[in-house]
């Protein structure tokens, strides 16, 4: 058994990943043979991460607020507390906060032989971002 006990530090999401303010806070790092590795993280309202795809696929749950997210070529989806959503392996995507709200999700996904959960695209442009459909409240 391993206990790490909490921290009050959340890392701010590297800018070359993200657009926008992000904060993460680690969940579980993988630790061989295990290749799970999870993360909480809390986007600002706009905020989003850049195109991105995981080698084993990702699945992030919402736990507040309200979220955009795409696979490329498809529709922009809204995304809402309670929501699961799976992206499969090499599926490029994005997901963020909606422009005018917060949004948290735990994002969990498994690390590839070299302990890399992710490969990172170029940021989705503020076009690309406008595209999302209008909410329902």
């Amino acid at each position: 058994m391993q206990i790490t006990r909490n921290s009050l530090e959340s890392n701010a999401g590297p800018g070359d990943w993200f657009t926008g303010t992000v904060f993460i806070d680690t969940v579980a790092t993988a630790s061989p043979p295990s290749r799970v590795a999870a993360a909480s993280v809390h986007f600002m309202p706009g905020a989003r991460t850049a195109w991105h795809t995981h080698p084993f696929g990702q699945t992030i749950w919402v736990t507040e607020g309200i979220g955009l997210c795409q696979r490329r070529g498809g529709p922009i989806e809204v995304i809402r507390p309670g929501d699961r959503v799976y992206f499969e392996p090499g599926e490029d995507h994005w997901h963020g906060a909606a422009p005018d709200r917060v949004m948290t999700h735990v994002a969990i996904q498994e690390v590839d032989d070299s302990g890399s959960p992710v490969t990172w695209g170029e940021h989705v442009t503020d076009e690309e971002y406008a595209a999302a459909p209008a909410l329902r409240q």
